[in-house]
């Protein structure tokens, strides 16, 4: 029997990736050709913000899933297997908001339905079934777990997987992943920031943007947006075990969330808010939102006079 629990769980988290290649295909497919483009129901916001934050965050979530199965077997499995099938749970749970935004679209947008858009829509009852499935799968294997902090994390496993890599051997080091450990919101906040340079750079070449006013508004959203699901996806499934932190220093974190998520919601809704008329009133209305609901969240946490849990 437990050898039998134990294999449940990568199951399950199979068909979490599997379910995230469906989607990211089918999101990336429809984004081919003008025709294809136009026949979405969900090309324009808030639909739009949705399907193109899940664009990006869900590979990422795939990407560090399938690297923690090759260190499956490695100590730590009680710990892994948690942590595994909860991240798999936030890429379902991403995956299904970002169905739920375009079944809101299909029935909200009113315009001409073409071929693409009956392809598109058969799609996307495809994977809606495919996602409830994979949550049927990822609730059967739900356990328990100590109310003890983790004692393994991804980071461990990465350094696993780096020391079977000569080119890697030399930085793969425990007192590396220390001190990745002992500084993780600049780490998240790096990656936040390359992954916003890459993409912004993408739109930049791609769409042939020359204002350095939009450029600049754009990576701070891609920041933003890639911040809050480091933060938020590293307390669900733990990629790097943080250690103690004073409760002063986690409600600041939570402020700074609670901003990032405004600054989406602001740039999903900013038609329905503010019909900007220039990039420096899309910036006021996004990056203002986001400082007021950063500053309301903090000065109610602070308020509260007791430690925040994490």
């Amino acid at each position: 029997m437990a050898a039998m629990e134990r294999t449940r769980p990568p199951r399950a988290v199979l068909a979490g990736l599997a379910l995230a290649c469906l989607f990211e295909a089918l999101t990336v497919l429809e984004t081919q050709g003008g025709d294809v483009r136009a026949a979405r129901p969900w090309q324009d916001d808030p639909y739009n913000t949705a399907v193109s934050l899940a664009r990006f965050a869900v590979p990422m979530l795939g990407a560090v899933i399938a690297l923690r199965l090759l260190a499956w077997r490695a100590p730590g499995g009680p710990d892994r297997e948690h942590q595994t099938v909860r991240a798999a749970g936030a890429l379902t749970a991403l995956v299904g908001l970002t169905l739920a935004a375009e079944w809101a679209a299909v029935a909200v947008v009113r315009r001409s339905w073409t071929g693409w858009t009956w392809a598109m829509v058969a799609g996307l009852a495809v994977t809606s079934a495919c996602a409830v499935a994979v949550t049927v799968m990822l609730a059967r294997c739900r356990g328990t777990r100590p109310r003890a902090r983790w004692r393994h994390d991804w980071l461990g496993d990465v350094l696993l997987v780096g020391q079977r890599l000569p080119v890697l051997r030399r930085w793969a080091t425990p007192a590396a992943a220390d001190r990745v450990r002992g500084h993780a919101p600049a780490v998240f906040a790096l990656a936040s920031a390359l992954a916003a340079a890459g993409i912004v750079g993408g739109m930049v070449v791609g769409e042939h943007w020359t204002d350095p006013g939009l450029i600049a508004w754009a990576f701070a959203v891609e920041f933003a947006s890639n911040l809050a699901f480091c933060v938020i996806s590293n307390a669900v499934a733990g990629f790097i075990a943080r250690p103690e932190r004073p409760w002063t220093r986690r409600a600041g974190e939570a402020s700074l969330v609670a901003g990032c998520v405004a600054v989406q919601l602001a740039v999903a809704f900013h038609g329905e808010l503010w019909p900007a008329a220039s990039v420096a009133d899309l910036a006021v209305l996004t990056l203002g939102a986001g400082a007021l609901a950063s500053a309301a969240a903090g000065a109610l946490l602070m308020t509260k006079g007791r430690p925040w849990q994490r």
